[in-house]
């Protein structure tokens, strides 16, 4: 990604109300439409309250304490939006910056953050979510779409007793009310959604509120339908077929919180919850890095460390190692403490490439604890466009050819949004000799309009101190030679995390990581440059560097030769 990509021109300045429902409508599609409820539907939500909760559900995710700090100083922040409210003020009380901040602050994500805060943090939280049903609580179509509905009732359900259990007898009654209200309409509604997110989310959500109220004859039917989403949603691998380790992180909790609550009821879990955990920690485990967190794929970030922690810990057994996930489309290469993980995978299918990137062929690289090779990441919290943005292969260290994207876009007339497709012909294949790594792998992305086969090698020397590429534009034997023999541009980015330093040099790019180790960045093309880029995976757009490789293809080459065939290594120095 670079200055070229200005079309999304995020953050700049404040957009006006039109300008911002625009963008809107664009980036959400169907899902952010306001959500509408008749008269039957209404009637259908009022059967009689139980008098209160069987079962409270377990929190297993840590605390945000970070976060939980900056609201008890009234700061809410949400990516690069910020509003400072006075003391205890409620954020519903306040124009919202944007339809974005308000999407994610109705999902309440912030409030178990908020009640690890001591005894004051809760009293706010349990004030913000009253005030919150003062003004919602019967009905708003923004507010309860089913995708945030469900968010909200599960961050809600993890606050179990701090919130349910607290304060005033009027005030938990409520409560108590509008959390049932808002699960009895989404029942009604998550078959009718077309997000896979916000249909696993209800299917959680649906079998959470069974177990909390001991409602067996609901619980039956939602426990059925989870079944569902978890073939729908899960990789025979363990993948989530997003192919993002973040979505895959969450959707493991979850169903962990499910399987305890399950316990706790006297309830044999399901045999697709002992099928499904086991795989899903295990592909979890591939994903982290050595600093704790998860490689920020497709539209996944790099998640809490404690989180993915709380998640691996759980597991009945600690998760099977391996290199390659075949369903999933990722190959690992590791020896010492360097780490590199290869994007070898095509973009799902519908309706799950509407969140996709065009990323094929590109790598994430570390060094220990440090992260050195990245892509341009994503954050839900990040503005819509932003996210937009970073699906472009551009956004991620990869080549591209002629601008164009290694995957197709293509409209979602269900979703009204952008589905990512292909690419066609990708594939790797992998070779271990003594202490050595090799990788080969290739996809024909470009190859409809150039003609031209994208083939990557890599090379890991077992010390872990050299990862070597060569990156290849290859007209296949059977391909007839290309009748317009002009010279085709292309890039080959690496995109730098923000804890790596780059100083140019003259002969190589030194790379300072975080932990102190340095590497050299050589080519043996000429002209490879600095350039600034962009990072979102640590929830705020970040403004790191990436090495940038430029040239001109021919389209009738084999690949072999230059300007065809670009090689390149990281080298790491020796210690002080």
């Amino acid at each position: 990604m670079s200055g070229g990509d200005s079309q999304y021109a995020a953050e700049r300045a404040p957009r006006s109300g039109a300008d911002d429902a625009a963008l809107w409508r664009r980036f959400r599609g169907v899902g952010g439409e306001d959500a509408k409820i008749g008269a039957v539907q209404r009637l259908k939500q009022t059967r009689p309250v139980p008098q209160g909760f069987t079962l409270h559900l377990a929190d297993l995710v840590p605390p945000d304490t970070l976060r939980g700090e900056a609201l008890m100083r009234d700061v809410w922040r949400i990516g690069m939006s910020r509003m400072t409210l006075e003391p205890g003020q409620s954020p519903w009380s306040v124009p919202m910056p944007s339809k974005h901040v308000a999407d994610r602050l109705h999902r309440f994500a912030w409030l178990p953050d908020l009640f690890s805060q001591g005894e004051e943090g809760g009293i706010r939280a349990r004030a913000h979510v009253d005030a919150w049903i003062e003004m919602y609580g019967s009905f708003n179509g923004f507010a309860w779409r089913t995708d945030p509905t469900a968010a909200r009732l599960w961050h809600w359900l993890r606050c179990g007793e701090d919130l349910f259990e607290e304060g005033p007898e009027a005030a938990r009654q409520a409560r108590l009310a509008c959390l049932l209200h808002q699960l009895r309409y989404l029942e009604s509604q998550c078959d009718a959604a077309v997000d896979p997110k916000a249909r696993w989310m209800a299917a959680v959500v649906l079998v959470a509120g069974a177990l909390c109220f001991n409602d067996r004859p609901a619980l039956g039917a939602a426990l059925d339908r989870l079944d569902a989403e978890c073939t729908a949603q899960i990789l025979p691998d363990g993948g989530h077929v997003s192919r993002a380790p973040s979505r895959l992180l969450f959707c493991l909790l979850q169903l962990q919180a499910l399987e305890e609550l399950l316990t706790r009821t006297g309830i044999e879990p399901p045999g697709y919850f002992g099928k499904w955990i086991p795989r899903m920690g295990a592909m979890l485990a591939f994903f982290q890095t050595g600093d704790g967190a998860l490689n920020p794929f497709n539209d996944g970030d790099e998640s809490r460390p404690e989180v993915v922690e709380a998640a691996i810990a759980r597991l009945p057994a600690p998760p099977r190692r391996f290199t390659f996930a075949p369903k999933s489309g990722f190959q690992k290469l590791q020896k010492q403490g360097l780490r590199l993980v290869l994007d070898c995978g095509e973009a799902p299918g519908l309706p799950f490439g509407d969140q996709a990137h065009a990323g094929a062929l590109g790598f994430e690289l570390s060094d220990g604890t440090s992260r050195i090779v990245t892509s341009c990441g994503f954050s839900a919290e990040v503005n819509i466009d932003w996210q937009a943005a970073v699906r472009r292969t551009s956004a991620h260290s990869t080549l591209i050819l002629s601008g164009r994207d290694s995957a197709v876009f293509s409209l979602n007339e269900a979703t009204r949004l952008l589905s990512a497709s292909g690419p066609d012909g990708i594939s790797a294949k992998r070779l271990e000799e003594s202490d050595e790594i090799w990788l080969d792998a290739q996809h024909g992305g470009y190859k409809p309009a150039h003609g031209l086969l994208h083939r990557r090698r890599l090379f890991m020397a077992g010390n872990g101190r050299r990862l070597a590429g060569e990156d290849s534009l290859v007209r296949p034997i059977s391909q007839a030679p290309a009748e317009d023999r002009k010279f085709i541009n292309f890039e080959i980015r690496f995109h730098l995390h923000p804890t790596v330093e780059a100083v140019m040099g003259k002969d190589a790019i030194r790379l300072i990581c975080e932990n102190g180790a340095v590497w050299r960045f050589k080519t043996s093309h000429e002209g490879a440059r600095l350039e600034r880029t962009a990072y979102l995976a640590r929830g705020v757009v970040e403004r790191p560097e990436q090495i940038v490789i430029a040239g001109f293809a021919d389209p009738n080459s084999d690949g072999t030769e230059p300007p065809n065939c670009v090689r390149w290594a990281f080298v790491k120095e020796p210690s002080a």
